[in-house]
């Protein structure tokens, strides 16, 4: 009997064992990456939320309030890369959402592709130019193509750079025809996107082409803005190339998304079999239409309904899979769109106008004086200078020279903050504010040299005013929700590049291959 006894409790004791040794591998991962989304404006708004959207993730997850880009200038195309490859642009060659084409003198989109052509649409693109694997790539490769990968966002850029190589499909919404679109990159359309085109396209839904606040005024709040008038923004125009252009730059794209997720989820057959799969998710949280004033009803509305997007999508994950066998996590785009240098004058805040096509001119009369005759600057874009390297290699000078040379004239110019050129840059001198240049730059698309404006002026092109130069660090969140995480708040910066790396981890797969970082250390 003593015998038995002992036999049962080591069986016991073993069987206990391999259950807290044998973790059970999700589903399914679901990343949802809000471009523009503030740390600040969710706090602000906090008394305006439900108990199942950011309250529900600030409660049950792990929450770095703050996260770090290591790059000298984001948007939109470069951070989404960054978030998915775990490395910055020098590897990922993601520079930024447009670059000079070396080839044409042309600017062209980071995912345009002519190899490839659209699925309901006109645009060719492709994840060619992404130069790493993603996050979901490994996936692929870990599960022998078996893994069910896709992505949705409201542009082109977000959904490829999201997806990466090897999913099953990207789709973004069409601003011509207000149906959803992907590209021949990719396998197959998917079936049940192109019955939800036929059945439920946008145009269907009176409600959706037009933004009004989604609650009673008097429920928002008043006090930050003084302001008590609502607002109605039509998001149909009377453009026949893109009628519905304003749809992706509001908060109603959200809810779009939240539509044609809960159709993937039912119909796809993710999350049906033992092998892990990933469904990437973008959500637009700037600023709507062009409003700047950070207490705006329209910024207000904004949050408001991305709470209650963000609700909807965790009920339709735990409906069909269970958010218990879900590992769910947040990022953003971690930049803002900042204030116009009108209203900076407006309040006496030092700013200027920062023509870059005059300076490029300028840069290459002087070189002509000190050089000879000749087409020095080939190019210029994004505050970037191209220079003849033909022009320079047959006059048998050295490229580093004139690089250093046209940095230093251009460093003498009003509202020129630095220059930084090509040569330095690759094998120059350390410092940190290089070092986020040099995370910015690459080799084979950048240009020789690299300008940093003053903060406040504007960047002007012939006529046409791009941006207002903001360097401010904006708090923006990364959020981890599922078993292998704690929940917690937690003040201290996650570093962008160790997100994809950590969610690697939690699923045994590899990181992206151009990923230096490691996980993060606080996964269970």
């Amino acid at each position: 009997m003593r015998g038995l006894i002992t036999s049962i409790l080591t069986a016991i004791a073993i069987t206990s064992l391999q259950a807290q040794s044998m973790k059970v591998e999700p589903k399914v991962v679901v990343g949802l990456n809000i471009d523009q989304l503030s740390t600040e404006l969710i706090e602000a708004y906090w008394n305006l939320y439900r108990e199942d959207g950011f309250k529900k993730l600030w409660k049950e997850g792990l929450v770095y309030k703050d996260t770090d880009f290591s790059l000298a200038k984001r948007d939109r195309s470069n951070t989404t890369a960054t978030l998915n490859t775990g490395t910055t642009p020098s590897i990922h060659g993601i520079i930024a959402n447009q670059w000079l084409d070396l080839s044409t003198m042309q600017p062209k989109s980071c995912i345009y592709d002519s190899a490839y052509m659209g699925n309901y649409t006109s645009l060719s693109s492709s994840a060619q130019n992404l130069l790493s694997s993603t996050i979901t790539d490994e996936l692929k490769l870990a599960s022998h193509g078996k893994a069910i990968v896709y992505s949705i966002a409201p542009e082109a850029d977000m959904a490829i750079l999201s997806a990466g190589h090897g999913a099953d499909a990207a789709l973004w919404f069409n601003k011509e025809t207000g149906k959803w679109c992907g590209s021949t990159y990719y396998s197959d359309f998917p079936w049940w996107a192109s019955q939800y085109n036929e059945q439920n396209p946008i145009y269907y839904r009176e409600n959706s082409l037009e933004w009004v606040p989604l609650l009673p005024i008097e429920n928002y709040n008043q006090s930050l803005n003084g302001r008590k008038k609502s607002f109605r923004h039509s998001l149909t125009s009377n453009s026949n190339s893109e009628q519905y252009a304003k749809v992706p730059i509001s908060p109603i794209i959200n809810e779009e998304i939240v539509l044609l997720a809960e159709q993937l989820f039912r119909q796809s057959g993710v999350g049906e079999d033992d092998i892990t799969d990933f469904i990437q998710l973008s959500f637009y949280g700037g600023n709507a239409l062009g409003t700047s004033e950070a207490a705006s009803l329209e910024i207000q509305d904004t949050y408001i309904r991305l709470d209650r997007s963000i609700a909807q999508i965790l009920q339709i994950i735990d409906n069909k899979i269970g958010l218990k066998n879900t590992i769910f996590y947040v990022t953003s785009t971690g930049y803002v769109n900042g204030q116009t240098g009108n209203v900076l004058k407006e309040h006496r805040i030092p700013t200027g106008d920062f023509y870059l096509n005059r300076c490029s001119a300028l840069l290459n009369l002087y070189l002509m004086a000190y050089y000879g005759e000749g087409q020095f600057v080939e190019a210029h874009h994004d505050l970037q200078i191209y220079l003849n390297h033909k022009l320079i290699e047959d006059k048998k000078l050295k490229i580093e020279d004139v690089q250093q040379r046209a940095a230093n004239f251009l460093s003498q110019f009003s509202g020129v903050n630095e220059v930084y050129y090509a040569q330095d840059l690759l094998l120059g001198s350390w410092n940190p504010y290089k070092e986020l240049e040099r995370n910015s730059f690459h080799k084979k698309r950048s240009g020789d040299l690299v300008i940093e404006v003053l903060p406040g002026w504007q960047i002007i092109n012939e006529k046409d005013v791009q941006s207002t130069v903001n360097y401010s660090a904006i708090q923006t969140p990364t959020i981890f929700l599922g078993a292998p995480f704690k929940a917690e708040v937690i003040n201290t910066p996650i570093s962008a590049e160790a997100i994809a790396p950590t969610i690697a981890q939690t699923i045994k797969i590899r990181a992206p291959n151009g990923s230096r970082s490691k996980a993060i250390d606080r996964i269970r």
